[in-house]
């Protein structure tokens, strides 16, 4: 007895896996950690998921970090409230989510740091008196110092508003209020003055010209008058004046 044998092979299509993706928004960076370790650092873009890996994803957007308003001590102890706005966004996505838990946190910090001590350095005269007082540049460079630290690049430091106290407000607008007084008193004594003088001019110049000041009496006589002059020696020159 003769066995035969056949071999039949079995073709089957192949069967199409579905493997899950993860999408990088743009302006963000995804970052890939597998078993506890960085793998790779990914762009904007669709990935196919790996096994055992956790993906974390940073905003590189620029952002407007607002200092909250605070309560600051100059150097002659009067309190100044001041709001700040800090311009930064991350440039190292790896440094920003490993090196601390609240990188932004660090730089906020620093930055009302650095503002108490430039304010401590200005006195509230200065603050009336210049535009600009609030110093930014050792701030930039102390917030830049701090960003670096974690990833951040810290672009701009802006001093939005300073609020003196109400009642210095109040005395610095009435100072400006006396100083426009007195100014407008000083320009009315001068044009008094040029006026006066222009008048002790004038009479000299009568007293040295009498006929001057005959011609000046014809010139403001009113309409309608009839003017007589009567001529004689210098003592007995008159002019007289009849009405209709």
């Amino acid at each position: 007895m003769s066995y035969s044998t056949e071999l039949r092979l079995a073709y089957t299509k192949p069967v199409k896996r579905w493997f899950p993706t993860i999408t990088v928004p743009i302006g963000h960076r995804g970052l890939e950690y597998r078993d506890g370790t960085l793998s790779r650092e990914l762009s904007p873009g669709d990935y196919r998921a790996r096994r055992r890996t956790v993906y974390t994803f940073v905003d590189m957007r620029e952002r407007v970090l607002t200092v909250a308003p605070q309560e600051i001590l100059t150097s002659d102890s009067v309190s100044l409230r001041v709001t700040m706005a800090i311009r930064a966004a991350v440039v190292d996505a790896v440094a920003f989510t490993e090196r601390t838990s609240e990188p932004w946190t660090a730089v906020y910090l620093t930055a009302q740091v650095a503002l108490r001590e430039v304010c401590a350095t200005v006195s509230v005269d200065e603050v009336i008196t210049r535009a600009n007082t609030v110093k930014t540049e050792p701030i930039k460079a102390a917030t830049a110092n701090a960003g670096q630290s974690v990833g951040i690049d810290v672009r701009d430091v802006v001093i939005k508003d300073v609020i003196l106290p109400a009642e210095i407000r109040s005395a610095a607008t009435e100072l400006v209020t006396a100083k426009a007084r007195g100014l407008a008193k000083l320009e009315t004594a001068r044009a008094e003055t040029a006026a006066l003088r222009s008048l002790a001019n004038a009479g000299r110049v009568l007293d040295a010209h009498p006929a001057l000041a005959r011609l000046r009496l014809v010139q403001d006589a009113p309409y309608g008058t009839k003017v007589v002059l009567a001529l004689g020696d210098a003592e007995s020159e008159n002019v007289r004046s009849e009405t209709d």
